[in-house]
């Protein structure tokens, strides 16, 4: 179907609106098809785009009644030429409002297809996002398909079923976490397909697609859902399939084309994150379960590094003479790697100190110089309205963090990599808001700390990671985020095991880079998988 001139590809991108590709389309619609009994459905789209999902289901079931939504006017007129239906350029959120008041609320719907448009907070704007939270009874950070998926809940009658594509990161995500509970108070999950780093999508959109029915409010039996994941893989193929969606039919390593994906069968385990559940990745993480002491989180907080708002004037690695007091070394992204950090020639000049144990920003008075640079910059600073509305001076760190820990040993670390890089500070650096770090909170964990190294640069922790959370980006790569980090188990930093993982981690910072160090991480691997109570190749996610 030929899109409209309106609905350019940077038009799409800037609303949020990544249209369906046909195979897609017709994998959604088959799902739902299987779960409906009804000859002549009322079936509706409430972000309908190009017509992509309403066109498959009615090649499922010809005598569907077909109703769509959307805000762009153009493509409406077009899927009006190749659909019979009802097509209306109306904003799908203001209709569900009318459902949630029960005395004029129109008809509503056996089936949904949707593939909502997704648009964060920041792009929304803080009012309309705010309003949108109030409609939908939603709070923290959102995102448009949130409120989508609340008012798709609103629309479908008691025993409707949706089939719905969503960002597979709201899964896992602190800020979906309400949207997920949400939802099983509302449907009953039939299944959920991760469908990963597949690229089905022209836009860098890591789908998942929902298959929902809508409860009725009747008692009924619990059923299990089904979940299903496909990511790209090295292991070895053992069957070929045309396209990645058609792998879903088999189970283990398909080669599709060039590429080839891990296919996982199994059920929702929603405990806490939305992950797949199976017989082997269960008795997995419980055996690691069973021998581990503590989490990351519990040698101490799990932080973001510095945010100054305006990196070109406090963050330089050619300060000019005379040099500013308060330059702090700065440690980012760049400088991450395993065990020991590359040196950083980034230098940040830092605004904060702590005073009586509590955080303030410096007086600028005992520092003539940097007060100088500052005010040549001061336009730039003070035009932060945000800075200056909270109450805090023009010239501040937006986010300094905790002052005090800075002189401290930390782990800091990327917030997306391939493989987990893991580096321990010990200069006194500060940490970028492109990667994230933690120190120990009391002397007492310091030896923790390092055995969190050794952990955390592991084989050992990809697995866990595939095992407890599996949220990857495009070409394997990981988002090492809080939520996560702070679940990292730990064996116990007393016993005879761990005590030689210290010794040696101790050793490869020592020799990072060096042959050596390579041949000490390669003995740690065995180490920390029999720390665990696993034998070491029994390090992957299937």
């Amino acid at each position: 179907m030929k899109l409209s001139a309106l609905s350019s590809p940077s038009l799409r991108k800037a609303n949020g609106a990544h249209y369906t590709p046909g195979a897609l389309a017709e994998f959604v619609a088959r799902q739902v098809f299987r779960q409906i009994a009804a000859d002549t459905p009322r079936v509706l789209d409430p972000a309908c785009g190009d017509g992509a999902l309403l066109a498959a289901f009615q090649n499922q079931c010809p005598g569907s009644q077909l109703h769509g939504y959307d805000l762009d006017g153009a493509a409406l007129v077009q899927v009006a030429a190749n659909l019979t239906g009802v097509f209306e350029e109306t904003d799908f959120l203001e209709v569900a409002k009318s459902h949630r008041d029960e005395l004029f609320a129109p008809a509503g719907f056996d089936v949904v297809v949707a593939n909502p448009p997704y648009v964060r907070t920041q792009v929304l704007g803080a009012e309309k996002s705010q309003e949108i939270a109030e409609s939908f009874d939603l709070n923290g950070r959102i995102d448009l398909y949130f409120a989508f998926l609340e008012g798709i809940a609103d629309v479908l009658v008691p025993g409707g079923v949706a089939g719905v594509i969503v960002s597979n990161r709201f899964m896992t995500t602190k800020s979906g976490a309400v949207v997920r509970a949400r939802l099983l108070e509302r449907f009953e999950i039939l299944h959920i397909w991760d469908l990963g780093d597949t690229k089905l999508f022209e836009a860098a959109v890591l789908p998942a697609v929902l298959l929902l029915r809508k409860k009725s409010g009747a008692p009924s039996a619990s059923k299990v859902a089904g979940f299903s994941t496909v990511y790209r893989t090295t292991l070895t193929p053992v069957v070929d399939a045309p396209t990645p969606l058609d792998a879903l039919a088999h189970e283990g390593a398909v080669r599709v084309g060039a590429e080839v994906f891990e296919v996982r069968h199994g059920t929702l385990d929603a405990t806490h994150v939305w992950r797949i559940s199976t017989g082997a990745s269960d008795a997995w993480l419980e055996t690691v379960r069973a021998n581990t002491y503590c989490t990351f989180g519990e040698i101490g907080k799990i932080r973001v590094g510095i945010k100054t708002t305006a990196d070109k004037v406090f963050v330089r690695k050619d300060w000019p003479a005379p040099r500013p007091e308060l330059l702090r070394p700065l440690l980012n992204h760049k400088a991450a790697r395993r065990y020991r950090p590359l040196p950083s020639c980034l230098e940040v000049l830092y605004t904060h100190e702590e005073h009586d144990g509590r955080k303030r920003c410096v007086s600028l008075d005992p520092y003539p110089i940097a007060r100088v640079y500052l005010e040549g910059h001061r336009e730039q600073l003070a035009g932060r309205g945000y800075v200056t509305k909270a109450g805090r001076q023009w010239f501040e760190i937006w986010v300094p963090q905790q002052p005090a820990l800075w002189a401290k040993p930390k782990v800091f670390f990327p917030d997306i990599s391939e493989r987990p890089i893991f580096a321990m500070s010990l200069g006194g650096e500060i940490v970028q808001g492109d990667c994230y770090w933690f120190a120990a909170e009391s002397e007492a964990k310091g030896d923790w700390l390092w055995l969190a190294l050794a952990v955390a640069n592991s084989r050992f922790i990809e697995a866990y990671y595939d095992h407890a959370f599996n949220n990857r980006l495009y070409s394997g790569r990981r988002r090492f985020l809080t939520q996560y980090v702070e679940r990292f188990p730990l064996p116990d930093p007393a016993s005879k095991p761990a005590r030689e993982i210290i010794r040696l981690v101790k050793q490869a910072y020592e020799l990072t880079p060096s042959p050596e160090a390579d041949t000490i991480a390669a003995i740690l691997e065995g180490l920390i998988s029999n720390a665990f109570g696993l034998p070491t190749e029994s390090l992957s996610a299937t």
